[in-house]
C-alpha cells in the first residue's frame, strides 16, 4: 500500500480574544490507500480541527499535509481549492441536503458543483444499489428516514470519487440501534469502494468496530495509533487504557523487564505483565481488563503462570449479558472483574464479604506509560473545546 495522506507535526492555535489556545500540539498521521481510519477523542481533545486541517477548511500554525502527492499546506488558494475539489470528500453529522430537489438530485447538484458536468450515471446508479436506495430516487429530504439522509449524504461525496473521504461523526445524529446498523453498513461499503476513510467519532465501540487503524488524541496530542485491537488489548498510556473501555489501573513499580515481559510490584503483591519495548524499571501503572480476570475460591488449586490477587467482594452489579463483581484489594478503587453470565442471572455466586482470588494470565496486565492529559477545567479551554471538538 502507499501512504495517501501524511500530516506532519500538526500545529493549530486558536486566538481568542487576547489568549493564544492550542488545539493541536505537533500532530503526525500516515494513512495508507484503502485505509479506514478513526480518530477518535474525548469534547475538545482537537479531533474535528484535525478533519478540518486534512480538508484543507484550516490551516495549520506549523507543520505540513500531504493528499495523494501534494502538499496543501505549501499550495496558494486557490490551489489548495482545485486539490479540496478533487481530491477531498466531506461528509457532516449534518446532512446539508438541499430540501427542494430528489436524492438523485442532490447527487447531480453535487457532481455540477465540483465540476464534473453530468457526472458518471453508471457510478450514480451503483452507488445508490450499494447504499440500498434504489427506489428513493425521487424521493426528497423530508420524505426520507435519517437513516436514508445519511446514505444520500454518503452518496453525494462517493460519487464525486474523491482520493480521502473524510468524516465527522455522521452517525451522532441518529439513534442508537440504526447508528450501530449503519456502522456495519458504511464499513461494508467502504470496503466495496476501496476509498480511504478518515472518520472522526467520540463513541469507542464504533471505532472499534469500523476501523482498521485508530488514532486516539488527548489535548490536541497523539496518545496512540494502531489496529483496534492493539488499542484496546495493548494501550500505550494510562489514557487510553481508561478512554477505552472498562479498565482496571493501579500504580505499579516496574521490578525488571525485558523480552516483552516484566515483573512488578503492585496491589501488594507481585505481578507479571506484558510490555512494549521501551519499559524500564522504575515507576509505572498498569491496567487489567475486566473480562480478562476469573474469579476463583481460596485454595482452589491454580496454575503456577497466572496473577493471583487476593481481596474481599464489595459489590456485585448484573447487567443484563454480564455481571460486575467489585473487589476490594486494598488499593483506593476497586478491582473490577466481568463475568460473562452463561448460566444466566445468577452466573455469579459470590456475594459481598466473600474472599476471593482474581486469577489472571501474565498477558491480561499491561504496563503503561503515565498519560499527562487530564481532563479540561479551564473556562476558556472548554469554550475553545466547544469549537473545536
Amino acid at each position: 500500500m502507499r501512504t495517501i495522506l501524511e500530516a506532519e507535526n500538526l500545529v493549530k492555535v486558536y486566538r481568542i480574544g487576547k489568549v493564544d489556545v492550542p488545539a493541536l500540539r505537533g500532530v503526525s498521521l500516515e494513512v495508507q490507500e484503502g485505509e479506514f481510519v478513526a480518530i477518535m477523542g474525548p469534547s475538545g481533545c482537537g479531533k474535528s480541527t484535525m478533519l478540518h486541517l486534512l480538508g484543507g477548511l484550516l490551516t495549520p500554525t506549523e507543520g505540513r499535509i500531504v493528499i495523494d502527492g501534494e502538499d496543501i499546506t505549501a499550495a496558494s488558494d486557490a490551489k489548495r481549492t482545485a486539490i479540496r475539489r478533487k481530491k477531498i470528500g466531506f461528509v457532516f453529522q449534518r446532512f446539508n441536503l438541499f430540501p427542494t430537489l430528489t436524492a438523485e438530485g442532490n447527487l447531480r447538484l453535487a457532481e455540477r458543483i465540483h465540476g464534473n458536468g453530468g457526472g458518471d450515471p453508471q457510478l450514480r446508479r451503483d452507488v445508490l444499489r450499494l447504499l440500498g436506495l434504489e427506489d428513493k430516487l425521487h424521493h426528497k429530504p423530508l420524505e426520507l428516514s435519517g437513516g436514508e439522509q445519511q446514505r444520500v449524504a454518503l452518496a453525494r461525496a462517493l460519487v464525486l470519487r474523491p482520493s480521502v473521504l473524510l468524516l465527522d461523526e455522521p452517525l451522532g445524529a441518529l439513534d442508537a440501534k440504526l447508528r450501530k446498523q449503519l456502522q456495519l453498513e458504511l464499513r461494508a461499503v467502504q470496503r466495496e469502494v476501496g476509498i480511504t476513510f478518515v472518520y472522526v467519532t467520540h463513541d469507542q465501540e464504533e471505532a472499534l468496530t469500523m476501523s482498521d487503524q485508530i488514532a486516539v488524541l488527548a489535548e490536541g496530542r497523539v496518545e496512540q495509533v494502531g489496529p483496534p485491537q492493539d488499542i484496546y488489548s495493548a494501550p500505550a498510556t494510562t489514557f487510553v487504557a481508561g478512554f477505552m473501555g472498562a479498565a482496571n489501573i493501579f500504580d505499579a513499580e516496574v521490578l525488571e523487564a525485558g523480552g516483552g515481559t516484566a515483573v512488578c510490584a503492585a496491589l501488594d503483591t507481585r505481578l507479571g505483565a506484558a510490555v512494549d519495548g521501551s519499559a524500564v524499571p522504575g515507576v509505572a501503572a498498569i491496567v487489567i481488563r475486566p473480562e480478562r480476570i476469573v474469579l476463583q475460591e481460596p485454595g482452589e488449586p491454580i496454575n503456577h503462570d497466572r496473577n493471583v490477587i487476593g481481596g474481599v467482594v464489595s459489590q456485585v452489579v448484573y447487567l443484563g449479558s454480564t455481571t460486575q463483581v467489585h473487589v476490594d484489594v486494598g488499593a483506593p478503587t476497586p478491582l473490577i472483574v466481568e463475568v460473562a453470565n452463561h448460566a444466566g442471572p445468577h452466573s455469579v455466586t459470590h456475594e459481598p464479604g466473600a474472599r476471593v482470588c482474581c486469577v489472571c494470565t501474565q498477558d491480561a496486565v499491561r504496563v503503561l506509560h503515565r498519560s499527562v492529559a487530564v481532563p479540561i477545567a479551564d473556562p476558556v479551554a472548554e469554550r475553545v473545546g466547544a469549537l473545536t471538538s
